[in-house]
């Protein structure tokens, strides 16, 4: 019975990850190492575990076999000329150029011109391209159309509330209104029984004092004519 494949992805249980990473790591250097043996190959092999293990393995150093890839690396890198380059860009400028032709030519086909060289089956594809278009317009339309309103209906609630708001803040500035229109209505009320009691407080203190300012002065009138008359005969006998 054949040995059932393994399918390359993570394996999701650690000590099976564990496990298999050794084995592999293990057959991966001597891999390598009958590589370097067979073929007189300078390989160079390392490894970092998922715990930050480093594992390595070289035919002669590790330092001279980095310092010849990045040496050859570089030399690679050299090779390319300008000729290459040009030709590179070359190619990349005629696919971008065709791509943009393809996209005019399929922009005027849906603007309903150069139908000339479709056939029947070309334009039905066409129709029914435009129709699935037309259709993911109407849905955004429809869409955009149904957030407005969602929109406006918030607002609506939201103006709602505040108006409710309002009108309780309105009635309740209208009551204060009424008690303070009460309280000033009980201030004059006050002051106008203080006034009327005052005014006829002072007509009768008025009239207290006129009576008696008039026997006060009524007294030394009297003693006075009593002097003049006294006066007066004094002088009438003194010239007799």
């Amino acid at each position: 019975m054949g040995r059932g494949k393994i399918a390359i992805k993570r394996i999701d249980n650690s000590t099976s990850r564990q496990v298999t990473f050794s084995k592999r790591r293990n057959g991966l250097l001597k891999k390598a190492k009958e590589l370097a043996i067979l073929c007189d190959a300078e390989v160079g092999v390392i490894i970092f575990s998922s715990t930050g293990r480093l594992y390595d393995f070289s035919s002669s150093s590790m330092k001279s076999v980095i310092e010849r890839y990045n040496e050859v690396k570089c030399e690679n890198n050299l090779e390319m000329n300008s000729a290459s380059e040009i030709k590179f860009w070359q190619k990349e400028a005629a696919i971008l150029k065709r791509q943009l032709h393809n996209l005019q030519e399929n922009h005027r086909q849906m603007m309903g011109e150069e139908l000339s060289g479709l056939n029947v089956e070309d334009l039905q594809k066409l129709e029914n391209q435009l129709e699935l278009s037309l259709r993911d317009v109407r849905m955004k339309k429809d869409q955009m159309l149904v957030e407005e309103i969602q929109e406006l209906n918030r607002e609506a609630d939201l103006m709602h509330q505040e108006n409710l708001e309002l009108h309780k803040k309105v009635n309740l500035m209208r009551q204060q209104n009424m008690e303070l229109h009460k309280k000033v209505s009980e201030v004059e009320t006050v002051k106008s029984s203080e006034k009327t009691s005052l005014l006829t407080n002072g007509l009768g203190m008025r009239d207290n004092s006129s009576e008696h300012v008039y026997l006060q002065l009524s007294q030394p009138l009297q003693h006075d004519e009593t002097h003049s008359k006294a006066v007066q005969l004094n002088y009438f006998s003194f010239i007799s």
